[in-house]
This record gives C-alpha cells, structure tokens and sequence, in this order.
C-alpha cells in the first residue's frame, strides 16, 4: 500500500506519519510500544473507503527520532495533538492500541475539541507494574540482529498478519535486521505510562467511545471498571486474539470498528456489547 510520509518538528523531536489518504471523517490511528506505522496498514486497507487515514510513527519508534529527550505520556499526547493540528484534521476519530490507547484516551480527556470520538483497543486507565519487566525479558529473548526477513517472521509466529507486521518493523543494517527502537527509550516510555493510573482521566472523556478487548486480553475487570464508570461507551470483546487485535483478528476488528464509526458520523453512537463474529 503506498502512503504519503509527512513529518513535523516538535519540543525537537523530528517525528513522522504515514498519510494514506482516503475521503470522510479523519481518523487517527496510535501504534503501541515497540509498533511503527505501518502495522495499520490492513485496518487502512478498508478504513480509507470511508475515512482520511492517518497513522503516526510515535517517538522512540522508526522513522520519528529515536532518542527523545521526553517520553512522558504528556509528550505522546501533545505529539498526538500537534499533528491534528498540523494536517487540519481536527476534531478526528482517534484510535489507539496498547500504551497507544492511552494516548488516545489522554488526549480525549485533555482536548476534546479535537477528539470526535474514541476507540481505545487494549488498553485500560490501571497502571500495570509488571509490564516492564515482561517487555525487557521478551526483547532480551530477541536473536538480534535476525538473519533475514525469513527468520524474523518465524520466531515473531510464521507466515501471519502479525509476523509480517513485525518484521516490517525491523530495520536493515549491514549485519541483518534489528529493532527500529531503541530498548531503553521505550522502556523508559512504558515505566512512565504506568507510574500512575489514569481513570480520572477516563471519567473526563466525553465523546462517544468503543473499548476493544481481547478475549485473553486486556484485564477483564478492569474493562468492567471502565463500563461502570462511563456506561454509555460500548464494548466489543474478540474472541481468540492476542494482544495485536487488529492483525491477530483483523475481520473482526473491522466488524467492531465499522458500525461504530457509522454510529459516530451522524451522531448515534450505541451501547451495547457485542461479539463480532466474523
């Protein structure tokens, strides 16, 4: 899929995004932590019939420097607002997965005027204390540097959605292929996201709002906490998927994203769960 790169400057960081065009409403999609922004690209595949598309390489990832000097979830966010800004696209449907869904979610709560609506995938308003540490030992476990593109979709599952969004996220250097991050940068971004819980910051968000969780995913009572807390924001639970829901499960990520965002565009958001099944 071709993409136009855009890139702005911000509290001096050089930052990118992947523009993929389409008519409609703007959306905004936010990769998660070790992510990059091409792994939208099945999501923009079919979101652009309908929508603009645009999906940002986040700080400390790929193309966007590397090395910030802030990784605070406030930088994210302000990163998040400067682009709506910049492309004009404001206020926009903004969805996040994983610490980028609580970007999103901070930055509904904080600017609203430029936040139409919410869809927070994989993530909750909790901190989580253990996270770190599964991250660093999961990159530990990393054959750095891979051999070939081969190699790396094999250990990150074999030919799947989610291995080739992986390896696509992988730079080449003249030894083979690494991370396009740097390991201390985004565990420094991860240890900041969960230095404290963000519910006051869920309870502030106005605009309509669907919560994605994997099935074995995201906690189930703290998603539970978030409906009691904000009843009016719905809920799709997707069976057999792994944290990565939109390519472990991208058909059924699309049935739950689709009648969602028609219900936002006239202004008919609707509460209820539901499973997409297909």
């Amino acid at each position: 899929m071709d993409v136009r790169w855009v890139e702005l400057e911000r509290d001096g960081a050089r930052l990118w995004a992947a523009d993929h065009g389409g008519e409609g409403p703007p959306v905004l999609l936010l990769h998660g932590l070790l992510g990059h922004a091409r792994e939208w690209d099945s999501t923009a595949a079919w979101l652009t019939r309908t929508h603009r598309v645009v999906a940002l390489e986040q700080r400390g990832h790929g193309r966007s420097e590397r090395t910030p000097a802030d990784v605070s979830p406030a930088a994210f966010t302000a990163d998040a607002a400067r682009w709506i800004e910049q492309l004009g696209i404001a206020p926009a449907v903004v969805v996040g997965q994983s610490l980028g869904g609580l970007t999103a979610l901070r930055l509904a709560a904080e600017r609203p005027d430029l936040v139409c609506a919410l869809v927070v995938c994989e993530a909750t308003p909790a901190a989580d204390a253990g996270s770190g540490g599964a991250v660093r030992s999961w990159l530990a476990d990393w054959p750095v540097p891979f051999a070939t593109e081969a190699a790396a979709r094999t250990f990150f599952g074999g030919d799947t959605l989610v291995a080739r969004a992986w390896t696509a996220g992988l730079e080449r250097r003249d030894d083979g292929l690494h991370p396009a991050f740097d390991a201390g940068v985004v565990l420094a971004a991860l240890a900041g996201a969960n230095d404290r819980d963000w519910w006051g910051e869920w309870q502030r968000v106005t605009c309509p709002t669907l919560i994605v969780r994997a099935i074995d995913g995201a906690p189930e009572a703290e998603v539970e906490r978030m409906r009691a807390l904000r009843p009016e924001a719905q809920l799709a639970e997707i069976e057999d998927s792994g944290h990565d829901v939109h390519l472990d499960q991208p058909g059924r990520w699309q049935a739950a994203l689709e009648p969602f965002l028609a219900g936002v565009e006239p202004g008919r958001a609707r509460t209820n769960r539901f499973r997409p099944d297909s």
